[in-house]
């Protein structure tokens, strides 16, 4: 009962409160890390700006940059765009990790930034991506934007004929064009390209400790094995009530051999053109033909 309280206030509340309400709360969260958390080591870096598209983890790599272990050993707090009413010119404030900039790669570069800054990139396989958004959009994704039109139309037809319309839908706000000029920009020291697989996998200890020195983090092992276990996906997941009413749903790396079918395969291929080669997710022929069939949803 509870969750669909929750749930049902989340939809029903104006953006505009909201988004209001949020940035109390990041701002509350913040004074309270200056106040009684003290900085023992800080990063030489003025911004950090955390990029991405959207269903590759943002929320949990907000509560992990948001903890008092990584303001304790940066003294960067977080800030959050979205509750600002960010305008040209883009900027971040100082000493701030800048979060869920969803951006692509030329809009990044024009951002002003200062001199001292790292940069991170999280990409995802874009098919797990897809299957992500459509039932995030059709079911728990908060009301913004082009949201509510896109939930009428995923409701209105099939599963498939969903993930087809949503191919077409995403294709149109540039996602995959915007993954494609992030991983085709020329390399650079300050951005490090992170794929969601590797962050949430087996080796996550290993991906996390070099993302954070990246950002010039040092966090020691002791603290960092805390950090990732406080916000391991399965302590979230059970907090959120992953599959009922949140992002969390599965968070599954190739979930998506148990939505795709030829025909969608072939129109994601149509929209993508070679991107699952560029980001070294394509299949062997074997393999492909090895993989389950599509499952009901």
């Amino acid at each position: 009962m509870l969750n669909r309280s929750v749930m049902f206030a989340k939809q029903h509340t104006p953006d505009s409160v909201r988004v209001l309400g949020r940035r109390i709360l990041l701002e509350a969260h913040n004074a309270k890390l200056r106040i009684t958390v003290p900085v023992e080591d800080r990063s030489p870096f003025v911004n950090v700006y955390h990029c991405a598209v959207r269903k590759t983890a943002s929320q949990w790599v907000k509560s992990v940059f948001s903890d008092p272990i990584v303001y304790r050993r940066s003294g960067l707090v977080t800030y959050d765009p979205r509750y600002y009413g960010w305008k040209d010119p883009r900027i971040v404030p100082p000493q701030r990790i800048g979060l869920s900039l969803y951006l692509p790669y030329k809009r990044y570069r024009k951002m002003p930034k200062p001199g001292a800054h790292r940069t991170f990139f999280i990409y995802r396989d874009p098919r797990d991506l897809l299957v992500s958004s459509y039932f995030s959009t059709r079911d728990s994704h908060t009301p913004m934007g082009d949201v509510l039109a896109v939930r009428a139309a995923l409701r209105e037809r099939s599963q498939k004929d969903g993930m087809l319309y949503l191919i077409e839908h995403l294709t149109r706000k540039g996602m995959f064009n915007a993954v494609r000029s992030w991983v085709e920009a020329p390399p650079s020291e300050t951005v490090r390209l992170v794929r969601y697989e590797d962050l949430t996998g087996d080796d996550q200890f290993a991906e996390m400790d070099a993302l954070m020195r990246h950002c010039g983090i040092d966090i020691p092992p002791t603290e960092l094995t805390t950090l990732l276990e406080k916000y391991s996906f399965s302590r979230m997941a059970e907090r959120k009530k992953a599959g009922e009413i949140s992002h969390y749903r599965k968070g599954k790396c190739g979930d998506w051999r148990n939505h795709f079918d030829d025909d969608i395969e072939q129109a994601f291929r149509n929209a993508t053109g070679d991107l699952l080669d560029i980001l070294g997710y394509a299949e062997p022929a074997v393999a492909r033909a090895r993989s389950t069939g599509p499952q009901s949803g």
